[in-house]
């Protein structure tokens, strides 16, 4: 099933993404968590790309399983930084063979040592080259894509980098992901701006469970996300707790999720981090506002 006809639906929706190991060695334990995570039976589940080499096989080995043996629409992603176009090709080919119809196409990551590396001959650019390959491909795709509520670490403004989400939206993205927010009035009024730019599909806000203080720094680093100060003294407070820390964190994203909601936004994305307990537990807190059973 295509994720485009379950977020389109006018039903409230809450997926998981959980993300594949970096080792071989660790295979058996990330599918078992995100064996445990589909268990819950969520809208669908999202599959991180591995970075790089053998690794990135493992997104669709899950991927399949998922969709396998728990009947679970799954999306997996899939980025382009620094590939040729014979890998990202080959890559294209499996999926298909696998079945697979939603594709997240991200550029993904740029590193220390690849923004100091000669791009020029790269045959990827931008994620925008990755949506037109997927459309002009003979696979019927569904496709998503990543933004930014909180401006593009390489955007010089959000007038730039919505301009640019509007060129790869009209490339073929039917629907968008954003980055982890914290603050969900940044997400609203980032909404307000594409809307009126011109970008009508679907977007489902990322929401991540903070239930360990070390993630935090983590997640600036990684997003650049703001941090408000109601979560930052629920880090203060609580963060030398692991067990409370879990609890508020779980707390937390519970609270933006209900907001988003009421305020109808009727699809949301949660970054599990392959942890079962952390999704259940959110599950539980919202199970009569999405209609599941416990």
């Amino acid at each position: 099933m295509k994720i485009i006809d379950i977020i389109k639906d006018e039903r409230i929706s809450l997926s998981f993404e959980v993300f594949p190991p970096k080792k071989e060695t660790s295979f058996e334990n990330v599918k078992a968590a995100t064996e445990a995570i589909a268990a819950l039976n969520p809208s669908f589940m999202s599959v991180t790309y591995g970075a790089g080499g053998g690794v990135s096989n493992f997104t669709l080995d899950i991927v399949k399983n998922i969709m396998d043996k728990f009947d679970i629409p799954a999306l997996a992603h899939l980025t382009c930084v620094s590939s040729d176009k014979k890998t990202v090709t080959a890559q294209i080919e499996k999926m298909k063979n696998f079945g697979i119809q939603n594709v997240m196409a991200l550029r993904g990551d740029l590193t220390t040592e690849l923004l100091e590396s000669d791009r020029s001959g790269w045959e990827y650019g931008y994620a925008i080259d990755l949506v037109r390959q997927l459309k002009e491909s003979d696979g019927d795709f569904c496709i998503g894509a990543a933004c930014y509520p909180e401006v593009h670490p390489e955007s010089t403004s959000q007038k730039e980098d919505i301009k640019h989400l509007k060129e790869k939206v009209d490339a073929g993205v039917d629907f968008l992901t954003t980055q982890m927010v914290f603050d969900n009035n940044l997400f609203f009024n980032f909404m307000y701006k594409i809307r009126e730019a011109g970008i009508t599909i679907p977007v489902l806000p990322g929401i991540m469970p903070i239930t360990n203080a070390n993630q935090v720094q983590r997640a600036i680093k990684l997003s650049g996300s703001f941090m408000p100060q109601r979560f930052k003294s629920l880090v203060d407070k609580f963060g030398s707790d692991p067990a409370a820390m879990k609890q508020a964190g779980i707390a937390y994203a519970t609270d933006q999720i209900i907001d988003l909601y009421a305020n109808g936004i009727n699809n949301i994305h949660v970054y599990s981090m392959n942890k079962p307990d952390v999704a259940e537990g959110i599950q539980k807190n919202v199970s009569d506002i999405i209609g599941k059973v416990f």
